[in-house]
């Protein structure tokens, strides 16, 4: 969806967010964002991670116990990209 928006784009959603909040509001809305972004992402990774730990659980109570575990596994990143 923002790949239509072009540069010109940009410049009149900016001049429109200019007039409508003013330049001293500007700055505390760009904040509020940026929290609400990052509160969000932090939210999203917990509950991924106990997703993955409930799975994890779920697997190592189905799986037998084997006596000799010679391969380790390597982790898988699930994180959401920055």
């Amino acid at each position: 969806m923002l790949s239509q928006i072009g540069p010109t784009g940009f410049i009149l959603l900016a001049v429109i967010a200019l007039l409508l909040f003013g330049p001293n509001k500007l700055p505390e809305l760009g904040r509020a964002v940026g929290r609400t972004f990052r509160e969000f992402k932090e939210g999203a990774r917990d509950i991924i991670s106990d997703d993955d730990a409930s799975s994890r659980k779920e697997q190592e109570k189905a799986k037998p116990v084997a006596a000799d575990t010679t391969a380790a596994e390597k982790p898988v990143d699930k994180r959401l990209p920055e």
